[in-house]
């Protein structure tokens, strides 16, 4: 079985008056994500991961910043182009574990739903999915909830 892990980081400044995306969907904030897309850096670390794994490069490489055809982009849309970009070289999802960190919101009782729309998105099952969320105790960019980060780590598996 040829198989292969990958991880992901993305942060995002926040700022007042913007939508935040997280997981795919809209969570009730004070602040959004500045970003030439959606923000979304659960979605953006799972890009990276996925992408790395298969050592397809990144994010930035497949959908730059610079380009127009990516400026508020939802990233759904990026996830569900990653997802093509690694099946066409003939990798599936074996499995996806990824943490949020930041101060506010709590973000727990948005996960399931999260986990839905991800899994809806990738066309994986939702079992294969695991979100967790952290703080830094108040402690550096995250702590003064100056940004927002998240990790990823993925499984992707060879197609037979």
């Amino acid at each position: 079985m040829n198989i292969r892990i990958g991880n992901g980081y993305d942060v995002h400044v926040l700022a007042q008056g913007l939508d935040f995306i997280l997981g795919g969907i809209k969570i009730e904030h004070t602040q959004g994500c500045i970003a030439h897309s959606d923000g979304d850096v659960l979605i953006h670390a799972i890009c990276d991961a996925l992408l790395g794994a298969a050592n397809m490069r990144d994010i930035g490489y497949h959908f730059p910043d610079t380009s127009s055809d990516y400026e508020n982009v939802d990233s759904k849309i990026l996830l569900k182009k990653t997802v093509e970009i690694i099946q066409k070289a003939g990798w599936k999802i074996g499995n996806i574990d990824s943490t949020i960190v930041l101060e506010r919101p709590k973000v727990k009782p948005y996960i399931p739903d999260m986990k839905i729309t991800l899994a809806h998105a990738m066309g994986i099952p939702v079992g294969d999915i695991s979100i967790k969320a952290t703080t830094t105790e108040k402690l550096g960019f995250v702590g003064r909830e100056e940004g927002v980060a998240a990790y990823a780590v993925v499984l992707i598996e060879k197609r037979a």
